[in-house]
């Protein structure tokens, strides 16, 4: 891990997740977690999915149709936009694959 990059334990609906994260991008990171979870949760409590698995498929579902749902205006960087989210993907992706070797 180098200087720039810390390790932080986060959870989405009670489950707890290791995720390493620049110093830089850890506000944005909890912020998304935050989202994620209050969708997912939402999720839970408004339907009969059942299943984290599903539950999470079905939010990451919602988030994209959002996300595919903005304008672009002016300003909008959608170069920027990509990298964040595919450094965030990365990162969930490290994150549940040592999360599904606990099990």
């Amino acid at each position: 891990m180098s200087e720039k990059t810390k390790a932080l334990e986060v959870n989405i609906m009670g489950r707890s997740y290791r995720v390493t994260c620049a110093e830089d991008e850890r506000e944005a990171l909890l912020a998304a977690v935050a989202y994620v979870d209050k969708k997912m949760t939402e999720i839970k409590a408004a339907s009969k999915v059942a299943g984290t698995e599903r539950i999470a498929v079905m939010a990451a579902l919602n988030i994209a149709n959002e996300l595919l749902s903005i304008k672009l205006g002016t300003g909008f960087d959608i170069a920027e936009l990509k990298r964040r989210m595919n450094s965030v993907q990365s990162k969930l992706d490290q994150a549940l694959s040592q999360q599904e070797s606990l099990f």
